[in-house]
C-alpha cells in the first residue's frame, strides 16, 4: 500500500504568513502551491519552490479564482474563456519559478471555491481542462472523485489524480461538507489518523451523518493553513507508515 501526501503551501502574502511552509515540507511528498491569485506573491512562491525542490518534494500549482480578498472561498461567475486565461497564467507564473529552482510544476489542483465548483459546473470544468491541456497536454489535474472535472479530463486524455481530504468533512454523497456547515473541518489528531488509516487500507470515511463512503484515493490532503496543521500531519503520516503505508509522491 502507498500514498501520497499533500498540502496547500505558499499562502503568504508580503509581511503577512499564514502556515509554517519549511515544517510541513518536511512532512507531505507533494505541495499544491499558490500562484498569486487567491494567495501568494512572487517571492512567496519562489521561496516555496526552492524549500520544495532541496526535499525532493513535487509541486503542483493551486490556482483560483482573483479573490485575494477572499482567500479564494467565493464563487465567481467568470466567462470561460477568463478563466483559461487566469488559469493558464497562474500555472506558468508558477512554472517559471519552478526553473529558476530547478523543478517543474508537476500538477494542477484547483483551490478553494474554484475547487468546488468544479465538481459540477459543467463550464468552468472544461475551462480549467482547455487551460491545463493547452500549457502542457500530459499535466495531471488533482481533484475529487465523481467529478465533472475528472470526467472532462478523461475525455480529453489528462491523467486525473483523486483526492482525499484529511482533515474536511464529507458529505454522504463524496462531497465535501460547506465550511459554513458544523463538521466542515476536523479538529483532533488522533481521529483524523485513524479515518485516514481506514481510507487508504479498506477505501472506507465516514460522512458527517454517519453513513460510510467508498473512496479510493491516490493523494490525501492536510490542510496547511490551519491551527495545528503540521502536528496533525505528522500525526496522520506517523499512522499511516505504522500501518504499512508507504509514503510516496503519486509521480513515482
Amino acid at each position: 500500500m502507498r500514498i501520497d501526501l499533500n498540502s496547500d503551501l505558499g499562502e503568504s502574502l508580503g509581511s503577512w504568513t499564514m502556515g509554517d511552509d519549511e515544517a510541513m515540507l518536511d512532512v507531505v511528498t507533494s505541495a499544491n502551491v499558490a500562484c498569486g491569485f487567491h494567495a501568494g506573491d512572487p517571492l512567496v512562491m519562489q521561496r516555496t519552490v526552492t524549500a520544495a525542490a532541496e526535499r525532493g518534494v513535487v509541486v503542483g500549482a493551486h490556482v483560483a479564482y482573483r479573490d485575494l480578498v477572499g482567500f479564494g472561498r467565493r464563487f465567481l461567475d467568470v466567462a470561460p474563456h477568463e478563466l483559461v486565461a487566469d488559469v493558464a497564467y497562474q500555472v506558468a507564473a508558477l512554472d517559471g519559478m519552478c526553473r529558476l529552482a530547478g523543478t517543474r510544476v508537476a500538477y494542477v489542483k484547483p483551490h478553494g471555491a474554484l475547487y468546488n465548483t468544479i465538481v459540477h459546473h459543467e463550464t468552468q470544468a472544461r475551462a480549467v481542462v482547455t487551460a491545463v491541456k493547452s500549457y502542457d497536454d500530459a499535466l495531471p489535474i488533482m481533484g475529487l472523485p465523481g467529478s465533472a472535472v475528472q470526467r472532462l479530463a478523461d475525455e480529453a486524455g489528462l491523467p486525473f489524480v483523486v483526492e482525499a481530504f484529511a482533515d474536511r468533512g464529507y458529505q454522504p454523497d463524496g462531497t465535501l461538507t460547506p465550511r459554513s456547515q458544523p463538521g466542515a473541518v476536523l479538529h483532533d489528531d488522533d481521529a483524523v489518523a485513524a479515518r485516514m488509516v481506514r481510507l487508504v487500507t479498506e477505501g472506507v470515511v465516514e460522512a458527517v451523518d454517519g453513513s460510510q463512503v467508498r473512496l479510493s484515493a491516490d493523494s490525501v490532503c492536510t490542510h496547511g493553513d490551519s491551527p495545528g496543521a503540521v502536528q496533525m500531519a505528522r500525526a496522520t503520516r506517523a499512522a499511516l507508515e505504522a500501518a504499512g503505508v508507504a509514503i510516496r509522491p503519486f509521480l513515482r
